[in-house]
Formats: C-alpha cells, structure tokens, sequence
C-alpha cells in the first residue's frame, strides 16, 4: 500500500507523525520508505535515462566512426587516383571542378549510406519505438534532422581530401610518378 501527502513540509519533519497515525490506525502496517515525490520520479525513470543516455553516446560515437570512415574512404580515394587527377588538371581542368568532383563522390556513398540507414530505421520500427520517449519512431521532423546532421557531418568529412585533391600540383605529382 502506498500512501500520498500533499504537503510543503520536508517528509523527515512529518515522519514520527505519520508513523504514530499509522500505528494508531493498525499496528501490523509496516512502514517502510517515507520519500519525497521527487526521489518517487527519479527512481521511475532512472533506467529509461540511463538507457536514453547511452543510446546517445553510442549514436554519438557511431556519428563519430561514420566521419572518419568517410573521411578515410575519400584519402583512399584521392591518393589512388593522384595521376589521374594531375593529368586532368594539367589539361586544364579548374580547381574547383576537380573539388566538385571528389565531393560529390563522397557524398554519393554518404547518400547510399543514409537511404540504407532510413531503410534500416523504418524497418526496425518497433525495436526503436520502445527506447523513444514522446516521439514516434517514424517522426518526419527526427528523421529530417538525423539525415540533415549525417550529411553535414559527411560533407565535412569529405571536404578536406576534397580540397588537398584541388590543391594537387600537375607538376610535381606527373614527375613523381
């Protein structure tokens, strides 16, 4: 049986009168916990926290993994096709073509990537609707910004072996090879 007090005193400086009246009323009643309902709701939703944190620092770290991953494929890339690129530049392509390029690779396997995690997240709807508290697991809005973030993140991640593809010297890099 759990018993509710509507009051502004602390619950230590109600506790001997409660207990008398509870005694009074029937003595084989055990009185077992006198809290506050702040310390009732922290321990209520303790677990769905700790669960809500921890998906957040996984999501995190998988934000984190997703970056370098592209960031790594695209230095592959550009390092692999170093000639190739020189020996556009050298016919004249622009620095800026040569950036566009490489951008939009990296963006396309970023792409793919999201339309197989949308994919993956609408599929696996149920699984996910029990960890989300007030929104629902096929919210536009959530799965706009999550695309949104997964792009930026990506673009960012492919801009810098973008630019270092851009900046290629012709010259020196037809001589080293």
């Amino acid at each position: 049986m759990n018993v509710v007090l509507r009051t502004t005193l602390a619950p230590d400086a109600l506790a001997q009168t409660i207990e008398r009246v509870v005694r009074e009323t029937d003595r084989t009643v055990p009185i077992v916990r006198l809290r506050d309902m702040d310390t009732v709701f922290a321990e209520s939703i303790r677990r769905p926290r700790l669960l809500a944190h921890l998906l957040g620092a996984f999501a995190g770290l998988a934000l984190l993994l997703a970056a370098l991953g592209t960031y790594g494929v695209l230095t592959y890339m550009v390092a692999e096709r170093r000639r190739e690129i020189g020996i556009r530049m050298s016919l004249g392509a622009d620095r800026s073509h040569v950036l566009a390029q490489i951008m939009k690779q990296g963006l396309l396997l970023s792409g793919i990537g999201v339309v197989a995690g949308l994919a993956g997240a609408v599929g696996l709807n149920r699984l996910i609707a029990s960890l989300l508290f007030g929104v629902q697991p096929t919210d536009a809005a959530t799965l706009f910004a999550v695309t949104a973030t997964i792009v930026t993140v990506a673009a960012v991640a492919c801009g810098l072996p973008a630019w270092r593809a851009s900046q290629l010297d012709p010259n020196v890099v037809l001589r080293d090879d």
